[in-house]
């Protein structure tokens, strides 16, 4: 059985919308767009870099694939990112398009059963972007990993990962935090069940 990671760029306020360039989302008028630039260096690249060499299957909402159909296809293969992302099957969640453009890809329509069977195929399906489905697939019960790079600063507005209506869920840690050099920081959490609520801290400090 594999499993179902999600990777994920995040400002410290929970911002995940385009964090690769100023025109990459800008849905609801967002133009902070291109923040994760300033963050990058050699060993946060090499982590987002291992992760990606890690994955055999792309699973994706609809407005990130597009996203990233729009830009992947026409980097060279001397692209490593770029080569593993066209090489590998792609699976995009959506009940409109017909007619998907990134050569490999496979339009999803039932997340509940169709990603599950996903899991059956793959050892590693890897999520990009992709809020909605990560919600939803957090309620289905079929997200395995949170990868997420969390960067030091705040944006205020933007699409965030996490909101009301968010199924409670908890998570543990699986491997160390690592701390890069201009100030990123890497968290993997697995899926832990459902939240521990109703512990009285006091009786706990006795």
């Amino acid at each position: 059985m594999g499993i179902i990671q999600v990777d994920l760029f995040l400002t410290l306020d929970g911002v995940y919308q385009a964090p690769g360039g100023p025109d990459e989302d800008r849905a609801g008028g967002f133009e902070l767009g291109g923040w994760q630039g300033a963050y990058f260096d050699d060993a946060s690249g090499e982590t987002i870099g291992t992760s990606i060499e890690g994955l055999d299957a792309l699973l994706l909402g609809r407005r990130t694939y597009d996203i990233f159909a729009g830009y992947w296809p026409s980097r060279g293969e001397e692209d490593p990112i770029a080569a593993k992302f066209n090489a590998v099957p792609k699976f995009v969640v959506s009940r409109t398009l017909t007619d998907p453009s990134w050569e490999g890809t496979t339009v999803l329509t039932d997340v509940a059963t169709e990603v599950r069977a996903l899991k059956e195929r793959f050892d590693e399906v890897h999520v990009f972007g992709s809020g909605d489905l990560v919600r939803t697939l957090l309620r289905e019960d079929l997200l395995d990993r949170l990868n997420l790079i969390l960067y030091p600063l705040t944006l205020g507005s933007g699409k965030r990962l996490f909101g009301d209506g968010t199924v409670p869920a908890a998570f543990t840690v699986v491997e160390p935090p690592q701390a890069f050099p201009k100030g990123a920081i890497s968290l993997v959490y697995e899926r832990a069940g459902t939240p521990a609520t109703g512990v009285d801290i006091s009786q706990l400090t006795q």
